[in-house]
């Protein structure tokens, strides 16, 4: 199966990445393009047998199974290059989620399913979140679902749980590093120990966490259960969390969700209205 990429900026680099250092496809097996061509020449020289598309025209009439890594106001321009180059024997992946594959088929008619990664599927780990068209014919079904297989858990949802499934999945990293990063400073911040110290610490700590769920020891009420004694130390901090965190995760679901629709309408309005 000859593989397209096209758009290697901060995903589509990653897919590249984790689909060779998985061993799920070869170098030699994929073509890749990028607007900026400096950006897939770097991925070339790390893999050498990597091929280079001039174009996405180019890339899609060298593979069957062309993944669409752009940003969501530019896939409904890449649709139109590489229309020409694609037969219903071939399936497009677009990784955008505001882009349902049922908007996709409007514009194509070979398969169609949108993946959306995560960047822990560099470390082939994490989730990977599928949704397949209607008319996606069940052997490309079955070829990505065993292809992302290689490099995260391929898990199939509905177009309706979309937005909250990535936002856990593909924007959790950064929310959670984000929250692990303001406890770091504020380690520094009221004691005496140095931010290199507690970045390690707490680098050590969240690695360390992972293992405990993906080894099954504990869920994770059960491990706060087992660390939280009672009238201890942790059960103090978890009262100022209960106290002060109030509702600014609900805050951050519709932020999202609201930034989510803001592109859905624009979107619908390319592929509808042209």
């Amino acid at each position: 199966m000859k593989i397209g990429i096209i758009g290697t900026g901060n995903m589509g680099t990653i897919l590249v990445e984790a689909l060779i250092d998985g061993k799920a496809v070869s170098p030699s097996s994929m073509v890749i393009t990028n607007r900026t061509k400096i950006k897939a020449m770097m991925l070339k020289d790390k893999y050498k047998n990597l091929r280079v598309g001039e174009n996405a025209a180019e890339v899609a009439s060298q593979s069957d199974l062309v993944f669409i890594c752009v940003k969501p106001l530019d896939v409904y321009t890449i649709l139109n290059e590489i229309n020409p180059h694609i037969n219903n024997r071939k399936c497009i992946i677009s990784i955008t989620s505001p882009i349902a594959t049922n908007t996709l088929e409007v514009k194509t008619a070979c398969s169609v399913i949108r993946a959306i990664p995560s960047i822990t599927n560099r470390a082939l780990a994490g989730v990977s979140l599928l949704t397949y068209g209607q008319h996606c014919r069940e052997n490309w079904k079955t070829s990505v679902e065993s292809l992302f297989a290689k490099i995260s858990v391929p898990v199939t949802i509905d177009e309706k749980i979309t937005r909250v499934a990535s936002d856990i999945v593909s924007c959790g990293p950064a929310f959670f590093s984000y929250l692990l990063q303001r406890f770091i400073l504020a380690a520094v911040k009221e004691t005496d120990i140095d931010q290199e110290t507690a970045t390690v610490m707490a680098s050590e700590m969240i690695i360390g966490l992972g293992e405990l769920i993906k080894q099954g020891h504990y869920t994770l009420p059960s491990l706060q259960e087992k660390v939280c004694v009672k009238g201890g130390i942790t059960g103090e901090g978890i009262k100022v969390m209960e106290e002060e965190l109030g509702d600014v995760f609900e805050h951050i679901f519709q932020a999202t969700h609201a930034k989510f629709n803001e592109d859905l309408e624009k979107v619908n309005l390319q592929f509808y209205k042209q």
